[in-house]
């Protein structure tokens, strides 16, 4: 071992001498980190090996390998400091290379578009009539089976109708909630009916579903549903929708509207005959020919089958064999089968079916792409983690140095504040102290299908209290497994499981481990359960609790202790009684010049605990430099542990 290696190696014990010249911040060694470093190039800046990282930080780094990548940027920094290094924090170095990835086909020309089905997505205001519609077109109990009458999934299907046309129907989350996904619909989306209630008109999500449609440049169609029950307001409805430039054709305006009943069907055939029209308006085509493109609208885990995901073919012709990709997941086309669980032995542009023979899981919304071969396949999802690596470093990167800069600014207000209100004001209250440390939550998301694990994490996107950190530190799809105990244990976390099963081998580990696995099936329900969470490692508040008595200053006494003067505030207690075991704050012209504690309290000479209403005192503070002056208000009051409230806003 050479010298200088030795050297670092041995700043790991910290004996008195080398503590002493540790001191001296030059003498340490500055290392440059960075987010989501691997293990391997960890180990090089510090000039040892993974074997001797194991045996420290054996827990931290549970199943690592040279080419692990370590998540939690706090780790990165603890063991760089344990090694005796300081840290500075940069961004990988990245060579330039050669765009390798693969992207959608140029327009096709004219000559080889075809006709093909219109696909169309449903939205409108939970509880309107969204999924009875999509349950009476598809002719299926769904609603029933769906836990809380909210639709959790996207599916598709496609509807054959008496002339031989097809529509093709996505069935997108109908919750407020899920937002995010709703718009990532649209996007694949060549018509929406607009599902508005008659007995309720224009509400929140109606307005929302508007804007997507208005943002992707997708036609309405307004379904005016319930139109069976009493007391509805046709004309209300009309108002609302024109008052958001839903302007219909009986109106003068562009948009089709149909009244039906969606739990009776009434006029249904209407509202396909008016999803037609708007199709041929449209000249919707596709090309046919070529590798296939197309995106996911729902990927899952499913017994049997495997990794499975629903695709919806736009261009070219899906086939047994094709290989495929979407983001970095790719497959090699086992079976494809739609709806009814039919094997086809091809999909054709607007299409939607059920692909199986992926490796990993594709995300809702994401674009799938035919490749000619696998060896291509390999090498674009090789660039693209290596992109998506290289992204979301520099990303870390900033937010770390953004929040960086923000503790700095804060420490330096903090400390100036200090230093202008010298030691004559003791602090009591929480949000005066000063510390980058607080309240955490670690978790392991674990979902039945893509779409669902997309949606709560777009739910948890919308936290920002910083009250209580909240880190999800893996999720995924499919049964809570050992490695999810194990990666909640060593955060001393939580797994939340949403519509999925933990093995009796899981569950024992996890009661061994006290890491507690919480099971949900209704996304608003789990979301309160984590909100309870958080709120319950929220440490209490002391807040201040006036006791309506006060005394006010008549004149100042000065005596003498041993060889120190001090000062004696003479009062007359005007309220309330005085308590000498609770707090004090001295008050001048609505000021406050001290608060804290007394150190004596008298009437004449005799040493009480209470003072009443029109009795006089002698009160000398705790901090002997604080000078009261006659006229001076004394207010008394003491400090209650608060629960704290958790500030998170959720629109369910």
């Amino acid at each position: 071992m050479n010298k200088s290696k030795k050297k670092l190696v041995q700043a790991k014990v910290f004996s008195k001498s080398q503590s002493q010249k540790m001191l001296k911040k030059e003498n340490i060694p500055l290392v440059t980190i960075f987010p989501r470093m691997t293990v391997n190039q960890l180990m090089e800046i510090l000039d040892t090996d993974i074997d001797a990282a194991l045996k420290v930080h054996g827990k931290a780094l549970l199943g690592a390998v040279p080419d692990s990548v370590i998540d939690d940027f706090d780790l990165i920094k603890k063991i760089v400091q344990y090694y005796g290094c300081r840290w500075k924090l940069g961004v990988m170095q990245v060579k330039e290379e050669v765009d390798m990835d693969v992207y959608p086909r140029p327009p096709a020309s004219p000559g080889d578009l075809r006709k093909r089905p219109p696909v169309v997505t449903i939205m409108g205001h939970v509880d309107h009539g969204k999924t009875t519609l999509l349950d009476t077109l598809r002719k299926s109990n769904v609603v029933a089976k769906e836990f809380g009458g909210i639709t959790q999934h996207i599916g598709a299907f496609s509807v054959p109708l008496p002339s031989g046309e097809v529509v093709t129907f996505l069935d997108t989350p109908g919750h407020a909630a899920f937002t995010a996904m709703r718009a990532r619909g649209a996007t694949a989306t060549d018509i929406i009916i607009l599902v508005v209630a008659a007995d309720d008109g224009i509400m929140a999500q109606t307005i929302e579903s508007i804007e997507h449609a208005r943002h992707a440049g997708v036609p309405l169609i307004v379904a005016i549903n319930k139109c069976d029950k009493r007391n509805i307001n046709i004309g209300y409805v009309i108002q609302g929708l024109s008052e958001h430039g839903v302007y219909l054709e009986e109106h003068g305006g562009d948009v089709q509207s149909v009244e039906i009943s969606a739990l009776k069907g009434t006029n249904l055939d209407v509202l396909l005959d008016a999803v037609i029209a708007q199709a041929e308006i449209l000249e919707i085509q596709a090309d046919p020919t070529g590798l296939m493109e197309g995106v996911v609208i729902e990927a899952h885990q499913s017994p049997g089958k495997g990794k499975v995901a629903t695709v919806l073919v736009q261009r070219g012709t899906l086939e047994k064999g094709a290989i495929l990709l979407s983001g970095v997941a790719q497959a090699k086309v086992r079976s494809i089968s739609n709806e009814h669980k039919k094997l086809l032995k091809k999909a054709l542009p607007g299409t939607p079916v059920e692909v199986t023979g992926w490796k990993d899981l594709p995300s809702a919304g994401d674009l799938v792409l035919q490749v000619e071969n696998e060896s291509i396949a390999e090498q674009v999802k090789k660039w693209r983690n290596s992109q998506k690596h290289r992204e979301r470093q520099e990303q870390e990167s900033h937010v770390i140095q953004q929040q960086r800069d923000s503790h700095h600014a804060a420490y330096r207000s903090w400390r100036q504040k200090r230093l202008e209100t010298g030691a004559r004001r003791k602090s009591f209250h929480a949000e005066e102290s000063f510390s980058n440390e607080g309240a955490s939550l670690d978790v392991v998301i674990k979902a039945d299908v893509d779409g669902s694990l997309e949606a709560i994490l777009d739910v948890l996107a919308t936290y920002d209290s910083d009250q209580c950190r909240l880190q999800v530190i893996a999720s995924g799809v499919g049964d809570v497994s050992e490695s999810d105990v194990e990666k909640a244990a060593a955060f001393n976390g939580l797994v939340f499981a949403f519509n999925v099963k933990a093995p009796g081998a899981v569950v024992d580990m996890a009661r061994q481990k006290s890491t507690p696995i919480r099971h949900h099936n209704i996304i608003y329900k789990m979301v309160d359960d984590l909100k309870q969470q958080l709120t319950a490692r929220l440490p209490t508040l002391a807040v201040e609790d006036v006791l309506g008595s006060e005394a006010n200053v008549l004149q100042i006494f000065q005596i003498t202790e041993g060889k120190k003067k001090l000062t004696i505030a003479g009062c007359r207690c005007t309220k309330g009684i005085l308590n000498r075991k609770k707090f004090f704050k001295l008050m001048r012209d609505n000021e406050i010049i001290y608060e804290g504690s007394v150190d004596s309290l008298k009437n004449f000479r005799n040493e009480v605990e209470t003072i009443k209403v029109d009795v006089e005192c002698g009160m000398k503070f705790e901090d002997s430099s604080v000078s009261p002056l006659p006229g001076d208000t004394i207010v008394c009051y003491e400090l209650k542990e608060t629960p704290q409230t958790l500030h998170w806003n959720l629109e369910f």
